[in-house]
C-alpha cells in the first residue's frame, strides 16, 4: 500500500568527511564500523543542508557524493530532499531540481543527446515551456545509484564538451557534467554504495558525506511509529537489544523494515515465547511470513497450514538460483534475460504476488525496461545461501565454488552455516523435504571454526568465524573470557590466540562506550597493541603506555599504526607544527594523508619547511582539501634556502594546473633537493604538464620520480 513519504519519513544519521576511495570491506561489517561511531565528535548533516559549505570553509559547494551501504536510505533521502525543495520547505534559491537515477539513464547506452535533449526527455514540462538553456538559473541534477551504472565513465580519455545543445553519447554527456566543464554553475548530488565510489576521480567531487541510516533513538522512533501499541513497541525494542547481530543491522532501515514485519507476526502466534535471536533465523522468519501472507491471500489457503505451495515452492527455489548466480557474478541488478535463465516468467504475476513484491523489486525504468533486485544485499545472500543448501540436501550437489579475498561472502557464509541447524530446518518443513547435517556434524564445523581462529588470522576473518559460531548457537570460546573478565582474572600473557581474537570480539560487541578505550588495563606489550589493534582502531582515544622500550619500538609503530586514521584538521597541525620547528626535533618523514586539512595547513608547513632547525626531508598531504591556494601557499616553503625535502606527495589534493605553475616557480628557486613528486589525481589536464616538462628539461633539475596518474592528460610526451 502506498504510504505519503512525510508519513513515514524518519530522520537519518548524515555525517560529513571521508575520501571517494573504494572501499571492499562486506557492508555488514561496514555498519558494524558505523554502529561504533554514533557517538564521536563528527559533523552531522541534515539533508536539506548537503550543499552548504561546513563552517570554516568558503569555496562552494558544486557537486556532493554521498557513500552508503544497500537499504540504508540514500534514494528515500534524495526524494526527502525534492519534496521539501518541492514544497517550499528548503532550498528556495534552487529554481530547478532534476533527479536521475543511474537504472533510467543505463537503457539510454547506445543513444545520443544534448544536455537539453536529456532534460526535455524525463521532464517534459521544460521542453513545453521552451526552455533551451539553464546558465542562468540555478539547478540541482541528481544522481542516485552510482553502484548501478552500466555506463563506460571514462574520465581519461573524454573528450571535452561545453556546450549543452550539442548531442553526444550519455556517458560523455555525464562525465563534462561531472568535471565542470558543461554547466559549471550547476550543482549536483551523487549517491553510491560505498564500492562503486571511485567510479568518479575524487577531484571531481567537493565534499563527500555518509549515510550511517539509524542512529540508535532513531531505531526505537522507527519501530514506535511502525507499533502504536507503547508495549508492543517496547517489547520489540527490547527483544532487538538483547542481539548484538540484530541491533547492529537495525542501522540499515530495510532490515529495521524486516525485524518489524517478523516481529509483529511472530508475537501474534508466539505469545511469551522465543524471539528470534540469530540473524539466519530472523530471514526464515521472514521468508515463512511472506509465504503466509501469499498463501492466505492469493492461494486461498488457511493461514494455520503448515505446508508451502508447490508455486511458492518452485517460485522460492527460482529465486534462490537467481540470488546464487548473480551473487557469484557480482550482480545486484538483474534484467528479465537473468531471470528467464533462471526459470522465473516475470509475465506470471497471479504466481509471483506477494512474495515476489516483498522479497525482490521490480522496478519500471525509462522506454518500460525493466530492472530487478532484491530488497536487500543480506536477502540476496540468504536465498543465495538457502539455495545451496537445497540443492544439496536433495540432489547432493555441492555448489560451494565461491572465494571471496575481500570478505563479500561473510554474510551467505553465515546463513549457510545456519541453515544447517535442525531448529532452523523444521522453520522451514515443507520446504526442506530431506533432514540435514547431523548434530555430530555440526559440531565438527564449530570445532573445525575454532581450528581457523586459532591459525593466527586477520581480526576481520576472525570475527566474521566468531559470527558464524553465534549462528551455529556456539558461545563457547567467548564465554569463557568473558568469565575471566567478569572475574577480574584474565590474564593476558597467556591468551591463546584464539582467546585474543575471542576477547577483540567481545570488546567490538559490547555495548560499552569505547570513548577511551585503556590498553593499560589488559597488557603494556606491543604483542596486545597489535593483537588489540582493531579495539583501538574503533575506539575515539587510546591510552597506551612503552613500559619497556625495545630497539624495534620505531618499527612497531609504523606496522601497527599505520592504520589508524587521524582527523587532526588545520588546528592539530598548528599544535604539531611547535614540535616540528623545535631544534630538538629529528624527524625526517611526516605522513599526513586523509587528516582533513585544508589550504590553512600549507600555510603553517611552509613556515616549518622555512625554520633552519626542520629536518624533515619527506612530506605526505594526500588525501586533503589542499586546493590550488594551498600548493602556492607551500611553494614559499619549498623555496625557501632553509628547505631539505626531498619527497613531498600531493596525491588527490583537488590541484589544477595552476599548482603546476606554483610548483615549478618554487622548484627553480630551489632545486637540488626534491628527487620525488607525487600528483596523482588531481585536475592537471595537459597545460599543467606542460609547465612541468620546461622545468624537467632543465639542467638545474634533480627530479627522479614524477607521478600523475588520473590527471586529465591526454597524450603523455617522452621528455
Amino acid at each position: 500500500n502506498p504510504t505519503l513519504l512525510n508519513q513515514i519519513y524518519t530522520e537519518l544519521y548524515i555525517t560529513e568527511g571521508g575520501t571517494g576511495e573504494v572501499n571492499e570491506e562486506h557492508e555488514v561489517r561496514q555498519i558494524e564500523t558505523a554502529s561504533r561511531k554514533q557517538d564521536r565528535a563528527e559533523t552531522s548533516i541534515r539533508q536539506e543542508d548537503i550543499f552548504k559549505p561546513p563552517p570554516g570553509r568558503d569555496q562552494p559547494i558544486r557537486t556532493v557524493m554521498t557513500k552508503g551501504v544497500a537499504g540504508i536510505g540514500k534514494t528515500v533521502l534524495t526524494q526527502k530532499f525534492t519534496l521539501d525543495w518541492a514544497e517550499d520547505k528548503a532550498n528556495q534559491d534552487i529554481e530547478f531540481t532534476f533527479p536521475f537515477t543511474f537504472r533510467e539513464l543505463n537503457v539510454l547506452k547506445e543513444k545520443k543527446f544534448s544536455l537539453v535533449e536529456l532534460v526535455h526527455l524525463f521532464f517534459t514540462e521544460t521542453k513545453e515551456a521552451g526552455m533551451c538553456s539553464f546558465d542562468h538559473f540555478q539547478v540541482v541534477f541528481i544522481f542516485d545509484g552510482l553502484d548501478e551504472c552500466r555506463l563506460p565513465l571514462d574520465f581519461h580519455n573524454t573528450e571535452v564538451l561545453t556546450d549543452p545543445t550539442e548531442s553526444t553519447s550519455v556517458d560523455v554527456l555525464l562525465t563534462n557534467l561531472i568535471r565542470g566543464k558543461l554547466l559549471p554553475s550547476a550543482r549536483l548530488w551523487i549517491t553510491t554504495r560505498p564500492a562503486a565510489a571511485n567510479q568518479i576521480p575524487p577531484q571531481c567531487v567537493d565534499m563527500v558525506t555518509e549515510v550511517r541510516g539509524f542512529s540508535d533513538p532513531q531505531k526505537e522512533e522507527y519501530f514506535r511509529k511502525r507499533f502504536r501499541h507503547e508495549e508492543q513497541a517496547s517489547r520489540i525494542i527490547s527483544q532487538i537489544k538483547t542481539s548484538r547481530s540484530l541491533h547492529i543491522m537495525c542501522h540499515i532501515p530495510v532490515f529495521c523494515w524486516i525485524t518489524a514485519t517478523v516481529l509483529e507476526e511472530v508475537l501474534k502466534t508466539r505469545e511469551g515465547g522465543e524471539l528470534p535471536k540469530t540473524l539466519t533465523e530472523m530471514y526464515i522468519h521472514f521468508l515463512v511470513v511472506q509465504s503466509k501472507v501469499k498463501k492466505v491471500k492469493y492461494d486461498g489457503g488457511a493461514e494455520s497450514d503448515p505446508h508451502w505451495s508447490p508455486e511458492t515452492r518452485k517460485m522460492i527455489e527460482s529465486l534462490g538460483k537467481v540470488a546464487f548466480e548473480q551473487l557469484q557474478k557480482g550482480n545486484l541488478i538483474f534484467y528479465e534475460s537473468d531471470l528467464t535463465e533462471c526459470g522465473i516468467d516475470i509475465r506470471a504475476t497471479s504466481v509471483y504476488s506477494g512474495v515476489f513484491t516483498q522479497i525482490f523489486k521490480e522496478e519500471t525504468g525509462l522506454y518500460q525496461d525493466k530492472v530487478f533486485c532484491f530488497v536487500h544485499l543480506s536477502v540476496q545472500e540468504f536465498l543465495a545461501a538457502l539455495h545451496v543448501h537445497l540443492t544439496f540436501i536433495n540432489s547432493g550437489v555441492n555448489l560451494m565454488a565461491l572465494q571471496s579475498p575481500h570478505g563479500h561472502l561473510d554474510l551467505f557464509l553465515r546463513f549457510l552455516l545456519g541453515l544447517s541447524l535442525q531448529t532452523n530446518q523444521t522453520l522451514l518443513r515443507g520446504l526442506v523435504t530431506k533432514t540435514g547435517s547431523s548434530s555430530e556434524t555440526n559440531q565438527k564445523t564449530v570445532q573445525y571454526i575454532k581450528t581457523k581462529i586459532s591459525e593466527n588470522l586477520s581480526p576481520e576473518k576472525s570475527i566474521n568465524l566468531f559470527h558464524c559460531l553465534n549462528e551455529l548457537n556456539d558461545g563457547s570460546l567467548v564465554e569463557k573470557i568473558q568469565q575471566s573478565l567478569r572475574s577480574g582474572r584474565l590474564s593476558t600473557d597467556k591468551l591463546s590466540p584464539a582467546q585474543w581474537s575471542a576477547l577483540v570480539f567481545i570488546l567490538l560487541s559490547s555495548e560499552k562506550d569505547l570513548d577511551v578505550f585503556d590498553l593499560k588495563k589488559y597488557s603494556a606489550s606491543e604483542e596486545a597493541l597489535l593483537r588489540l589493534l582493531p579495539v583501538v582502531k574503533a575506539s575515539n582515544k587510546a591510552l597506551y603506555v612503552q613500559i619497556n622500550p625495545s630497539r624495534s619500538t620505531g618499527s612497531f609503530f609504523n606496522r601497527s599504526c599505520e592504520a589508524l586514521n587521524n582527523n587532526l584538521q588545520d588546528s592539530g597541525v598548528k599544535l604539531l607544527s611547535a614540535g616540528l620547528e623545535s631544534p630538538q626535533c629529528r624527524l625526517e618523514g611526516l605522513k599526513l594523508s586523509g587528516c582533513n586539512l585544508s589550504d590553512r595547513s600549507c600555510e603553517t608547513l611552509s613556515s616549518v619547511l622555512s625554520s633552519q632547525s626542520s629536518s624533515l626531508t619527506d612530506l605526505d598531504l594526500s588525501n586533503n582539501n589542499l586546493q590550488d591556494s594551498g600548493v602556492k601557499l607551500l611553494s614559499a616553503g619549498l623555496q625557501a634556502p632553509a628547505c631539505r625535502l626531498g619527497g613531498i606527495r600531493l596525491e588527490n589534493c583537488r590541484l589544477s594546473e595552476i599548482s603546476c605553475s606554483s610548483l615549478v616557480s618554487a622548484l627553480k628557486s630551489n632545486p637540488s633537493h626534491l628527487r620525488e613528486l607525487d600528483l596523482s589525481w588531481n585536475d592537471l589536464q595537459d597545460s599543467g604538464l606542460k609547465d612541468l616538462c620546461g622545468f624537467l628539461k632543465s639542467p638545474h633539475c634533480r627530479l627522479e620520480t614524477l607521478r600523475s596518474d588520473s590527471c586529465f592528460i591526454s597524450a603523455l610526451r617522452l621528455i
